[in-house]
């Protein structure tokens, strides 16, 4: 059971958030309440290799959002992705090992009180990935939660900021944060 001011805070910002949702959909027609097409681009870069020196994270990938999913808690969007990161000692952008993960997840957008420039989203993630660089490659299970916010600078451009927590199965967890952009149609 939730905590009740944590319920009363909900409550007090639900109708909010609901008047914020026709107020985007009057300054961006089609924005809250349509289907879209996501095509992404992310790059960032995670501390978790030796030395706590940055590495390339790269993101490529597309989503879909459904509006019978609008209500779903978890998400209204299905995304697939691609993401290769270094993974090596030295270089930022590439090194001979590296890891590639494909995960299909499932996206949450929602809006944010008093402004329709800027949404939120939540996103959570699975999959794949594969260590490359060594004698045999190694293939891991990879889970990982997002949190960010959107920039929208039209109804078709917007930029992505964006912090993620992952773990693969053989790696402790560790964190992302990425920068994007994101044509929508």
């Amino acid at each position: 059971m939730p905590p009740r001011p944590l319920l009363f805070a909900v409550l007090l910002l639900a109708p909010t958030a609901h008047s914020q949702t026709q107020t985007a959909s009057a300054s961006m027609p089609g924005m809250a309440m349509s289907t879209s097409t996501d095509l992404f681009v992310m790059i960032g870069s995670d501390f978790d290799r030796p030395g706590l020196l940055p590495r390339a994270n790269l993101n490529f990938g597309a989503g879909h959002t459904f509006a019978f999913l609008k209500r779903d808690p978890i998400g209204d969007e299905l995304t697939f992705a691609y993401t290769y990161e270094n993974a090596g000692s030295h270089g930022f952008f590439h090194t001979r090992f590296g890891e590639h993960s494909e995960q299909a997840g499932i996206m949450k957008n929602f809006n944010l009180p008093k402004t329709a420039l800027v949404s939120g989203y939540t996103w959570l993630q699975t999959g794949v990935t594969t260590y490359t660089g060594n004698s045999t490659l190694q293939n891991h299970l990879d889970t990982g939660v997002s949190l960010g916010a959107i920039i929208h600078l039209s109804f078709h451009n917007s930029l992505w900021l964006q912090e993620t927590y992952s773990k693969v199965v053989t790696v402790p967890w560790y964190t992302t944060s990425s920068i994007g952009y994101t044509y929508s149609f």
